[in-house]
């Protein structure tokens, strides 16, 4: 029961979150500035959450090959690859890199 009522309490505070911005602002628009910086929250957040995943928890799980395979995701989209082939060749490289040799 607790877990439910956490749930509920969790999914109103968040709507509530959402609605706050709308209806604080009504009718204006945001200034310029204001839509760039919340146009960049999404990929700081997703490089955020990359950069701690690779670490893992305080950097003990680094593995280089995730490293790598991120890398060669990067690399790809640089190149102008479409994102689902940059994903797909950075998990490829990760995977090659950590196929057993001999």
């Amino acid at each position: 029961m607790r877990i439910w009522l956490s749930v509920a309490l969790v999914t109103l505070g968040t709507s509530l979150m959402k609605a706050s911005g709308p209806l604080a602002l009504g009718e204006r628009r945001l200034p310029p500035v204001a839509l760039r910086m919340a146009a960049l929250a999404a990929p700081v957040l997703l490089a955020a959450l990359i950069v701690t995943d690779i670490g893992g928890e305080r950097w003990a799980d680094f593995e280089w090959t995730r490293l790598a395979g991120v890398g060669v995701a990067g690399v790809a989209h640089v190149l102008r690859a479409p994102l689902l082939v940059a994903v797909m060749l950075g998990i490829v490289a990760t995977a090659l890199l950590r196929l057993p040799i001999g």
